[in-house]
This record gives C-alpha cells, structure tokens and sequence, in this order.
C-alpha cells in the first residue's frame, strides 16, 4: 500500500482527490495538510513542519508559495514529492530543477492525460505550422483562480516555443494600436464563473484556422491524474524531475 500525505487537501482539489482516491486499491491517504480543518477520513495537520507521519509520496495541489517548505521536508524525508500546482516564479522553476538533481521531483502544469497529448501534439506540429500561421493561446478558469495565465497554457507555451529554432515572445493579452508580429505567442486568461478549465491552442493561416481545444467537465480528470502520478513516483529510485509524460510514456 503506497501511503500519501495530501498537502491542501480541504481545497477544492484535495476534496475530489480524497473522494477518488477510494477507487485506487493500492493507494491511502494517510494525513492531509491545511490551515483549514474540514471532515476528512485521515488526520489533517496544520502545516508541513508538523508532519511526523511515515508516509511514500507526498502530493502538493495547493499554492505556489508552499514550495520551500515542501521541498525542506522532502530534503529530510528523502520521499518524493508530486507537485500539481502552479503559479511558481522563474526563480520558483529554477529551485525545482535544481532540487531534481538530489530529490525525486514531479512537475506538471496539468494533470490531465487530454492535456499532457496535446502538448506533445504541439511539439510536432509547430515546426509544420510556424511561419505560417499565427499562433494565440485562450485560457478559462473559474473566478477563484489565484494565478493567470494558467500554469497549462505557460506549459502548452514553452512547448510550442521550445519546437522551434526561430526566438519567439509571449505577449499576455492586447491593447494598444500595434499590428501583431510575427514571432508572438499570444497568451489570454479569462475567469468567470465555475469554468473548472478549457485551452484552445489556435494556428490562424491566411485561408484556414487549426484550433487544438481541451475542456474539462470535472476536476475528477485532475485527481485521477494526480493519483497516478503518485502511483509512478512511488516507484521512482534515482534523484530527477518528472512529468506527466513519465506517468502516460508519451515521449
């Protein structure tokens, strides 16, 4: 049995997580972590300093600025650490691949398997398209998101921007009286309501337009996803930074 510890786990996410973990036969949520006590099948502690459970994998799907203390504990634990939120700085990034050289790390922006295939979509097919057509990104999230754009379309972003030789900038939204350059990414958050998470990736030619779209209709896609990737890490025995490409084996 792979015992887990869920830091944020009375969030939205850390809900739906508890709930699905049940149909994970292998897996058990030993202790959750969160400043706010809800109803929970496990223990739910204050914060990560006052962990002083044996646990395999500890899963964060809180907030970016849980980081240091997470990667402190994973320092003397030794354990791996699956991380699913988003919002980190550059210097954030830089930390975690850093870290990856001695500590077993998992890093997506997006937990979902839809997602994870579109962006490995994107790293073929820009190369094909660019130059040619336009490349804009479309975000949407609920009107509780902390963090815009979202951590996916950054992901979606660098890959496309990684596929091609050519230097490429993101611009995060318009404005003004400019004509849009041909090296730009645009990138574009909407929130409203209870959208729990939609990405078009639109490639607009001169005579048609390509559009790769991705909406979730649960947050149980992230969850499961989520589980899975603990599942991988337990499993996991050299130092590194792994994705959800590990976890599905798209290369």
């Amino acid at each position: 049995m792979i015992k887990i510890v869920l830091n944020g786990c009375s969030g939205k996410m850390g809900k739906m997580i508890t709930e699905c973990a049940d149909k994970f036969k292998n897996l058990e949520i030993v202790a959750g972590i969160d400043k706010f006590q809800t109803n929970a099948p496990y223990p739910i502690l204050e914060s990560v300093q006052d962990l002083n459970i044996e646990y395999d994998v500890l899963l964060d799907f809180s907030r970016a600025d849980a980081l240091h203390s997470l990667l402190e504990i994973t320092e003397k634990t030794n354990k791996p650490l699956v991380i699913c939120s988003t919002g980190f700085t550059q210097e954030d990034l830089a930390l975690i691949d850093e870290k990856s050289n001695t500590l077993k790390l998992f890093r997506s922006g997006n937990m979902s398997f839809g997602i994870n295939l579109i962006n490995s979509l994107l790293k073929k097919v820009t190369p094909l398209l660019y130059g040619n057509y336009d490349i804009e990104i479309i975000e949407k999230h609920h009107n509780q998101k902390v963090d815009a754009p979202s951590g996916t379309a950054i992901m979606l972003a660098d890959s496309i921007k990684n596929s091609i030789e050519d230097t490429t900038k993101y611009i995060y939204g318009r404005e003004g009286n400019s004509k849009r350059e041909e090296n730009e990414i645009g990138i574009h958050a909407v929130r409203g309501g209870g959208i729990i998470g939609d990405h078009d990736v639109i490639f607009a030619g001169t005579g048609e337009v390509i559009e790769l779209t991705h909406k979730a209709i649960s947050r149980e896609v992230f969850a499961v996803g989520a589980l899975k990737a603990c599942e991988y890490m337990a499993s996991v025995t050299n130092p590194g930074l792994y994705d959800m490409n590990d976890v599905i084996g798209i290369e």
